[in-house]
């Protein structure tokens, strides 16, 4: 664990391939993040949820709304992948998404299930991959030509790199 409170797992650093094995774990993280979710804010009050994660950072509460409306996104640069050659993929404001109605407004418990039933779907798809389909490249606004592996690592750290902002709070507060 890092004590940077922005990266509590550290930051995002992808290696050039993945090993079988590798995947197969990166893949699991992604199945397990929902749960993962869920346990991290089981038991947290209005007051808590609303709580930020560190100063000038997001409150638990747009945490848990921003990792489905990621992940959503994670599907779909997926699909385009294998369904196109090199698709040059849509980057979006997560802080401007973070301050819509929908993630004040809405339960989290919403944004726990979609992220669960959004999961099903991608493990459907990423369980059935061979190794061609996870050299496939796409490209990223932000990160240039990246591959499907480069996809998997990024969202499996992603779901546990926001799972550690919420648990490291609590830790911190002793909720």
């Amino acid at each position: 664990m890092s004590k940077d409170p922005r990266y509590p797992v550290g930051p995002f650093q992808p290696k050039a391939s993945t090993t079988l094995a590798e995947r197969k774990a990166l893949i699991r993280q992604i199945a397990d993040a929902p749960a993962a979710l869920q346990k991290a804010i089981d038991g947290l009050n209005v007051a808590q949820l609303d709580t930020p994660y560190r100063d000038g950072g997001w409150t638990i509460r747009q945490v848990v709304h921003h990792v489905p409306d990621s992940h959503m996104g994670g599907f779909m640069r997926l699909k385009w992948a294998m369904t196109e050659d090199a698709p040059t993929i849509k980057a979006y404001d997560q802080d401007a998404w973070s301050k819509l109605p929908d993630v004040s407004a809405t339960p989290v418990a919403v944004s726990v299930a979609l992220l669960d039933n959004l999961h099903r779907r991608w493990m459907t798809i990423l369980t059935s991959l061979d190794d061609a389909a996870f050299a496939r490249a796409l490209v990223h606004p932000d990160h240039g030509r990246v591959t499907v592996d480069w996809l998997v690592q990024m969202y499996a750290w992603h779901g546990r790199h926001h799972v550690a902002h919420i648990t490291s709070l609590r830790e911190r507060m002793r909720w």
